[in-house]
């Protein structure tokens, strides 16, 4: 084995911790609350429809304060796409209402489920003396996230693209995360689950990239 990294990088949503379930389930659970019926596997092909063809949610000309507007908007942009494309949008009666429920809920812990390996990794790699950090292109509310998850301790440093103006692949947020820690590139590993923004992302900014894979 190579040397021991000085600082190992960590993507979060399908690396640390995934949806219970589905992320149409939870969509549909909340939107029961407010009266409306649609199906989950419905809202999970609207909602993966919709992520993906948002822009990456990087905002470089806003100030600081007012990034968690923006990042509520543009998840609330998926949101109603998602209830569009599923034909049921115009059951809500208070859409806006709903959506800060259900922007509020992926905030805490209720929606996640920590991988099993994630901890004892962690706890391995702390004894070790490497650092960590979080390089994801989740929004703030990984803040509040791995705190309820009881993760946040483990981390030196949190690299989000919403903060940093960049979202993976792009290698200035690999950039940034790396200054944090004083490290050059070839002392860092970067481990995530998609090729595209984890694994390439990571070498072409000269990291070690390494890809897990969580979709058994």
């Amino acid at each position: 084995m190579k040397e021991k990294p000085q600082v190992i990088f960590l993507d979060a949503v399908g690396t640390l911790f995934g949806v219970k379930g589905s992320v149409g389930e939870i969509y549909s659970q909340i939107a029961q609350e407010f009266g409306v019926e649609v199906c989950a596997d419905t809202l999970n092909k609207t909602f993966i429809q919709s992520f993906q063809a948002a822009p990456p949610p990087v905002f470089p000309d806003a100030e600081e304060q007012d990034i968690p507007q923006c990042e509520f908007d543009w998840w609330l942009d998926i949101a109603r796409n998602t209830f569009e494309q599923a034909g049921v949008l115009q059951q809500f009666s208070d859409f806006s209402t709903f959506f800060s429920e259900l922007y509020i809920h992926f905030g805490t812990a209720n929606p996640w489920f920590i991988y099993p390996d994630v901890l004892p990794a962690l706890v391995s790699w702390r004894r070790m003396g490497i650092e960590l950090g979080i390089l994801s292109n989740f929004d703030s509310r990984i803040y509040s996230v791995l705190q309820s998850l009881e993760l946040r301790e483990f981390f030196n440093s949190i690299t989000i693209c919403t903060q940093a103006g960049a979202a993976k692949p792009d290698s200035k947020i690999f950039t940034i995360a790396l200054e944090k820690h004083n490290c050059s590139p070839e002392l860092a590993w970067h481990i995530g689950d998609s090729v595209t923004e984890d694994y390439h992302g990571a070498k072409a900014a000269g990291l070690r990239g390494i890809w897990i894979n969580r979709q058994n």
